[in-house]
């Protein structure tokens, strides 16, 4: 095992946005059994330090590849096309006004059918943006593009989370 390994060498993946949970799941658990500290204990502290590093890289590995926004930007990353969420806001003009007329909404709900409304419509943008995500990074191969769709997929999990806290506050 090779702690400079991208992910998916780490876990012997495709390296594809489009992956099998189940087997990520899988191949998690074998990773974490052949590097599990214990099993180094007759070896001594610095075999066991080294299986903790190993352990430690195998769950990093894990929650950026079993999490799709994750993945997608971790292969963009890969190929040159950085993220830069907190810098770089570019994305297509379109989601623009799809974001303001959301916040708008979001502002004027009144009750939970309002707020189910725009959660629904955020899930179907999301799904739709995973979509073009794998279509760009697995058909396409181009990054840029799908650097975009992440700053999107980024923006719509903010936006759920202020979504589900006006679930908490219309719940009260």
């Amino acid at each position: 095992m090779n702690l400079q390994s991208s992910d998916f060498e780490l876990f012997e993946l495709p390296v594809t946005f489009k992956q099998d949970r189940s087997g990520i799941d899988a191949r998690w658990k074998e990773l974490q059994r052949q590097a599990h500290p214990d099993k180094f204990a007759a070896q001594g502290a610095a075999a066991q330090r080294i299986a903790m590093q190993y352990s430690v890289r195998i769950n990093e590995g894990y929650q950026r590849l079993k999490d799709p926004v994750r993945r997608a930007a971790y292969l963009c990353e890969l190929h040159g096309a950085a993220i830069n969420a907190e810098r770089n806001t570019a994305m297509p003009p379109e989601f623009l006004m799809e974001q303001i007329e959301w916040r708008e909404l979001l502002d004027e709900a009144s009750n939970i059918d309002d707020l189910e409304k725009i959660q629904a419509m955020s899930a179907s943008y999301g799904h739709s943006a995973l979509l073009k995500c794998e279509q760009l990074i697995d058909v396409d191969k181009n990054f840029a593009a799908a650097a975009q769709q992440v700053r999107v997929l980024l923006f719509i999990d903010k936006f759920n989370h202020d979504l589900d806290a006006r679930f908490e506050q219309l719940g009260q």
